[in-house]
C-alpha cells in the first residue's frame, strides 16, 4: 500500500477577479473549491493513474469533514486523524492577480495526536511506501520527519520525501528512495543559483551521495533532471503546453514517478512520467488526469546523460 501524509491539509478557495480593485467590494469571475496539500495532491494523482492509496494527516472542525468528504469522492481512501479543536485551515488563492494567496495556518497538533499518527505509522512494513510532502506546522517539532525516518528504518518501507532544506536534509541518512526539490530548493541547499538542467546536475549528485536513493529535480518550463539509484542521470525538457495552474504540478511529478516505477521498475520509465504527470497538472486548471499524462507521455523522450562523475561541467 501507497500512503502518504499531509500534516496541514486545506480547503483551498480558488477565485479569480476581473478587474480587482483594493478597498472596494469585488466579486468573482469563477471560483472553485478543492482539498489542498502537498500530500494529498500526490493521493489525488496516483488515484487518477491507479494507483491504490490513503492519505494520512490531520483534520479539524467542520473545514476538516470537508476535505474528507472530497478527497474520498475523488477515490482516495483517507485515515485522518481527527483533532478536538481548531478547524482545519482555508487558503485563498487569487489566480488572476500574480498568483497572489492568503494561506491559512491551521489547526494546533499536539504531541497527543502525534503520537497517534507515529502509532498508524508502526504498521507499515516491507513493500509498503510512505510519502512525506509539504512543511511541518508551527506546532510540531522540527525534526518529525526525521523522527518518522528513524522509525521506519530497517523495515523495508520505500519512503519519499518533498520538504525544503533542513526536513530534507535531515532524513538524508536514513536513505529516502526519493526526494524531488525544485531548481530553486536545491540551489538554496547549497548556496547557488541554479539556471539550467546541466548546472543542476552536480547538485543531484551530491544529494546522492549523502544518502538520497534518486533525486528528483523539477525546474518548471526547463524540464527536469534525475540523478537515478543506478547511478544514470537522466535530463529532459518539459512538453510544449500553456501553463494554466503550477500548483500541484511538482506534486503530481512524484506522483506519476511513483506510478511509473511501479509499473515497470525502469528509472527512464518512471522518469517520463514524472514529467509528463507533472506538465499535465501544470496545462490544466485540476490536477493530472490518467489520460492527460498518457497523452504527454508520448511527447516525452527523456535523454541519458552518463559518465561525468569527474567533471564539472555537463552535456547531453
Amino acid at each position: 500500500m501507497v500512503y502518504t501524509v499531509t500534516f496541514n491539509p486545506s480547503l483551498d478557495y480558488i477565485v479569480s477577479v476581473e478587474d480587482f480593485r483594493l478597498g472596494l467590494t469585488n466579486r468573482t469571475d469563477s471560483e472553485v473549491i478543492l482539498p489542498g496539500g502537498k500530500g494529498l495532491n500526490v493521493s489525488i494523482v496516483l488515484s487518477n493513474l491507479g494507483i491504490e492509496n490513503t492519505a494520512l494527516g490531520f483534520v479539524a472542525g467542520f473545514t476538516g469533514e470537508e476535505i474528507v468528504r472530497r478527497v474520498e469522492g475523488m477515490g482516495v481512501k483517507s485515515d485522518f486523524i481527527r483533532l478536538r479543536e481548531g478547524i482545519s485551515r482555508i487558503n485563498l488563492k487569487l489566480k488572476s492577480i500574480d498568483g497572489t494567496e492568503i494561506n491559512g495556518r491551521g489547526p494546533r497538533i499536539g504531541r497527543e495526536a502525534v503520537g497517534e499518527l507515529m502509532g498508524r505509522l508502526d504498521a507499515l512494513g516491507e513493500g509498503d511506501v510512505l510519502v512525506l510532502a509539504g512543511s511541518i506546522p508551527g506546532s510540531m517539532p522540527d525534526e518529525t520527519y526525521r523522527k518518522i525516518m528513524e522509525r521506519l528504518a530497517g523495515r523495508g518501507v520505500m519512503t519519499v520525501v518533498d520538504a525544503t532544506k533542513n526536513l530534507l536534509m535531515n532524513v538524508l541518512e536514513y536513505r529516502p528512495f526519493l526526494v524531488k526539490p525544485n531548481s530553486h530548493e536545491l540551489g538554496e541547499i547549497f548556496g547557488v543559483e541554479l539556471r539550467d538542467r546541466e548546472e543542476a546536475i552536480p547538485y543531484a549528485r551530491r544529494l546522492r551521495e549523502l544518502g538520497a536513493v534518486n533525486v528528483l529535480v523539477s525546474m518548471a518550463g526547463q524540464g527536469a533532471v534525475l540523478a537515478a539509484g543506478d547511478g544514470e542521470v537522466y535530463a529532459a525538457a518539459a512538453p510544449r503546453g500553456k501553463l494554466v495552474n503550477g500548483v500541484g504540478a511538482g506534486d503530481s511529478m512524484v506522483a506519476g514517478f511513483l506510478a511509473g516505477w511501479m509499473e515497470r521498475h525502469e528509472y527512464g520509465h518512471a522518469f517520463r512520467m514524472g514529467i509528463a504527470a507533472g506538465s499535465a497538472s501544470a496545462f490544466s486548471e485540476l490536477l493530472a488526469t490518467r489520460e492527460e499524462v498518457t497523452d504527454l507521455y508520448r511527447q516525452t523522450a527523456g535523454s541519458r546523460m552518463e559518465g561525468f562523475e569527474d567533471r564539472k561541467t555537463y552535456t547531453a
